[in-house]
């Protein structure tokens, strides 16, 4: 019987990664959704801010391993001090607290990102070293 118990507590402890990160609560995607859309502007200078990881457009389970690529130009650098991360909603949740253990100048890499179903919209705006700012949003469709 000990061995059957202590099987099971092994098998429970390695289905549950210890890496995982609560990206976004259950509460905040009850919360209602923001008004209106993101309005971007033309050609910017400013870095470059793309997702790698889940693909755009892609459906995903949670947990699952989120990577955003920062891109900068024109030979400057990341100014990841300026960097926001903000859950767009009616009252928007700023994720970045959540997000800084994996936020570095080449991006964000978080392993085991917890979301609940839905579509989320996360606005992430960053600045280089020459004071340049690119907004981007990125939308997450998660499933059960």
């Amino acid at each position: 019987m000990k061995r059957a118990s202590l099987f099971f507590m092994l098998s429970a402890l390695l289905a549950t990664p210890s890496w995982a990160v609560t990206l976004i609560k259950n509460d905040e995607a009850k919360l209602p959704a923001g008004a209106g859309a993101l309005a971007t502007r033309g050609i910017a200078r400013g870095p470059g801010v793309k997702m790698v990881s889940p693909e755009p457009a892609a459906t995903v389970t949670s947990p699952f391993n989120l990577k955003v690529v920062f891109e900068p130009r024109g030979g400057a650098t990341i100014d990841t001090a300026s960097a926001k991360v903000t859950y767009l909603k009616a009252t928007p949740v700023d994720l970045l607290p959540r997000v800084k253990p994996g936020l570095s100048e080449k991006g964000i890499a978080l392993d085991g990102a917890e979301v609940p179903p839905g579509e989320h919209d996360i606005q992430i705006s960053v600045q280089d070293s020459e004071g340049r700012v690119t907004n981007t949003v990125i939308r997450l469709n998660v499933v059960k």
